[in-house]
């Protein structure tokens, strides 16, 4: 037999408050989703207006280009879409690599509780880092550390493409390795949420059929936090393709691209930039349309991502 509930409060009817406290909460969550959407729209719209005459201008020769006269009125960032792509990838690649590791650390009883603690809270404020303090740490640290081991490795193999020149200063590789600082605690952040919520028994019945530690994570814990791992990554790359200051200090502004990790180069985001300041009414046309060209690519990356996470889960469902 059922008790009765002395307090009234477990099966009464929602009271007029109740009702009103919900279409008010519905109304304000509809409310901002439309506002996050208009302000989305007005940004493109306004960045659109703003590059149009450069647009009709320059059309799709812009894209394929590569020289940036201003005076001679010839633009095209061809090199900047190459270097922007370019460092992103190997700048992620790295920090996906090591955030996935330390996420793994963290959530799987590696370490202590309090080290555990330690540990999350420098990961943590590692985003709290200005990105003009991971520029002046790479010239001065980053640099220095791998001009050696990139000068043997271009002497040692300098027939390959990404060997190709020697490190004398800014260049892709410094460039990479605190882009990939900078998005560690992005993808550490987000793959250990998803990680610990990987339930625990899948855990211990992969114990219980003889698995080791490592096989458990490699085969079952990893595989079932793949889509949070996967979306942590996509977030990472949004971030790394935008950077602007930390690139503008390393990757040395050449208006050229090269395979070469040790070259210099730039991006769209240290063009706008480092051009900018000086810029006359056409090159700021023209670096507004360079400014759609990154939010085309971002939004192109954010929607890669989103059709292959989506076409995942149908696989998995699948599969069940």
């Amino acid at each position: 037999m059922t008790r009765p509930d002395p307090t009234g409060t477990l099966a009464r009817p929602p009271t007029r408050f109740d009702k009103w406290a919900d279409r008010s909460f519905r109304g304000l969550a509809a409310t901002s989703a439309a506002l996050a959407v208009l302000l989305v729209v007005g940004i493109v719209a306004q960045i659109a207006g703003q590059a149009e005459p450069a647009v009709r201008e320059y059309g799709v020769d812009f894209l394929t280009t590569s020289k940036w006269d201003p005076s001679g009125k010839k633009f095209g960032v061809l090199p900047q879409i190459a270097g922007t792509l370019y460092s992103s990838v190997l700048g992620v690649a790295l920090g996906s690599l090591f955030g996935v590791t330390v996420a793994i650390v963290l959530t799987q009883d590696f370490l202590p509780p309090r080290l555990e603690a330690v540990a999350k809270g420098v990961v943590e404020l590692l985003s709290a880092v200005p990105s003009v303090v991971y520029g002046l740490w790479g010239i001065f640290v980053v640099i220095p550390a791998l001009r050696p081991l990139a000068n043997a490795a271009h002497e040692t193999f300098g027939a390959l493409p990404i060997f190709g020149t020697r490190l004398s200063g800014p260049g892709l590789l410094p460039a990479a390795f605190v882009l990939a600082i900078m998005v560690l605690p992005t993808v550490t952040a987000i793959s250990r949420d998803a990680l610990a919520a990987v339930p625990g028994k899948l855990r211990e019945a992969a114990f219980g059929l003889g698995a080791t530690r490592w096989e458990a994570i490699v085969k079952v814990v990893l595989p079932t936090a793949s889509r949070g791992i996967f979306g942590a990554i996509v977030l990472a790359f949004g971030r790394a393709v935008g950077e602007t200051m930390a690139l503008a200090m390393l990757l040395g502004n050449s208006n050229s691209f090269s395979w070469s990790l040790f070259a210099p180069g730039t991006t769209l985001a240290t063009l706008m930039a480092n051009q900018w300041p000086e810029s006359g009414a056409v090159e700021k046309g023209a670096l507004m349309y360079a400014g759609l060209v990154l939010l085309g690519i971002t939004l192109l990356i954010n929607s890669v991502g989103t059709l292959i996470l989506r076409r995942t889960v149908r696989v998995e469902e699948a599969h069940q």
